[in-house]
């Protein structure tokens, strides 16, 4: 029977539902599919992990307030009062998570529902006269900033980062062990002058942790100092008080870098910073992965297959290299999310406007695809094999390479006063340019040059192979 139109399913009818009680169908693929590579950032990167950040800034303002008495009718708090505030943030969970929601649709304002979900707690702590200073002198991005900080703090410094050194760490063990290993480079595309894969994998590394180590020192900035940063709601309910000191000295309580002059945001200038050192390790990354399947195209390097997977649904003899390929695709779109929140977020109209807040609620996904191209790349290393013996013979059919060698002995030659070495340059191009030369016609060359006994020996001796200068000694700056 003919397929109709009519006898299609309309797709727009039919919808997915959730099930109770199951997990919540992602519409993201880092929420879905790849939640397992990327699940320890949601700790620190998810809007729960930011409200529950916010709770605790919130928390110790309180706490700092009282212990520096800083408002005239109050006192540091008692040991097991601090420790009840401070239990509102270790024990924030999912039913604390709907609280807050609830909350929100009533003040149809994040940070104040944190201010009152907080509120709510202090009559049980023996506190509610305390009431009126939770968030007291703060605007929202005051309490957003700092959260944010530590919430890209934790995630980078306790999850990218040892992610990101662990992947270093492999491609340096790798150069190590292949460090001797030669291999015909390309330059171009084209044959030239060899090297060994370790030290070629040793650059790759060294580059990497360049990156990293500039990583390693960045400043998470935060400020708590009002409406417009100049501290006038303080002043003006608490003349006397050393705001700026109360203000710093918090801040820097809570690890992070002390922000002195601001709008009424934190100028998100180190957020550029260190999303353009990640997206920097992402694109040396994503180049590794492109040279890497390249060297698997041609054979240099031989894929273990993984048992009971299917390379291809219809070519059974393939092992794809897709976990390259899977990282090279989540690496650009990280990339390209890290690159547009550097650009929005030192940007702000006069003394504030809202984009850097719908822009932040990206960080976390702009790390989850980081953090699953590096998980991809890990385990891709962790199934290669090197072919040495596809790499000597790539070697031995390319001779030629060889041109560069001998041309640059008998310059060497020529300074030494050894007659008969007149346009080295000219000479190999006529031999070799275009064209393949074998050991025989290579070793043929070098004895009608004249050169001299010593220079005639080492040149006889030098093979594609060997002609690899101190390319497994390099290897020595990883350590």
């Amino acid at each position: 029977m003919p397929h109709t139109p009519s006898s299609r399913v309309n797709l727009a009818s039919v919808t997915i539902h959730q099930v109770d009680g199951q997990v919540p169908i992602a519409l993201g693929p880092l929420d879905g599919r790849y939640r397992p590579a990327v699940a320890p950032l949601v700790d620190y990167l998810s809007e729960a992990a930011l409200n529950r950040d916010r709770v605790h800034v919130e928390v110790e303002w309180l706490i700092h307030l009282t212990r520096k008495s800083v408002l005239p009718g109050t006192a540091p708090l008692t040991d097991v009062q601090e420790a009840a505030l401070r239990e509102i943030v270790s024990t924030f969970d999912g039913s604390a998570v709907s609280e807050l929601a609830e909350i929100e649709r009533v003040t149809v304002h994040d940070v104040k529902a944190v201010e009152y979900f907080i509120g709510s707690r202090l009559e049980g702590i023996g506190i509610s006269r305390l009431k009126p200073l939770v968030h007291f002198g703060c605007t929202s991005e005051d309490i957003n900033n700092l959260s944010y900080a530590l919430g890209v703090k934790g995630a980078v410094e306790d999850i990218w980062l040892p992610a990101a050194e662990s992947l270093v760490n492999q491609v340096k063990a790798m150069a190590e062990e292949s460090r001797a290993v030669p291999m015909l480079s390309r330059t171009h595309g084209q044959p030239a002058t060899p090297t060994t894969l370790g030290k070629e994998l040793a650059v790759v590394a060294h580059r990497l942790a360049r990156q990293l180590e500039r990583i390693r020192r960045t400043e998470y900035l935060g400020k708590i100092n009002g409406a417009t940063g100049t501290f006038a709601a303080h002043v003006a309910s608490v003349p006397r008080a050393e705001w700026q000191a109360v203000a710093r000295e918090f801040v820097e309580g809570l690890g992070l870098t002390w922000n002195p002059l601001t709008t009424q945001i934190e100028s998100h200038d180190w957020q550029a910073e260190l999303y353009a050192d990640v997206a920097r390790f992402n694109r040396i990354l994503h180049n590794f992965c492109t040279d890497v399947w390249s060297y698997i195209s041609i054979g240099y390097f031989a894929q273990v297959p993984v048992a009971g997977a299917t390379g291809s649904s219809t070519m059974p003899h393939k092992v794809n290299p897709i976990r390259f390929e899977n990282a090279e695709a989540n690496l650009e779109i990280s990339c390209s999310l890290l690159d547009v929140l550097a650009s929005t977020l030192v940007t702000s109209r006069w003394q504030r406007d809202l984009t850097d807040s719908s822009s932040q609620r990206n960080i976390g996904v702009a790390f989850g695809h980081s953090m699953l191209a590096i998980s991809n790349v890990s385990k891709g290393l962790e199934r290669l094999d090197v072919a040495e013996s596809v790499l000597a013979a790539d070697l031995d059919t390319n001779w030629e390479v060889l041109g560069e060698a001998v041309q640059m002995v008998m310059r060497a030659e020529a300074i030494a006063g050894t007659p008969g070495m007149e346009d080295p340059y000219e000479r190999l191009k006529d031999l070799t340019r275009g064209q393949r030369v074998d050991a025989a016609r290579m070793r043929e060359f070098v004895l009608e040059l004249g050169l001299s006994a010593e220079a005639e020996e080492r040149l006889l001796a030098l093979t594609p192979a060997t002609y690899t200068g101190i390319a497994e000694h390099l290897v020595d700056h990883l350590r």
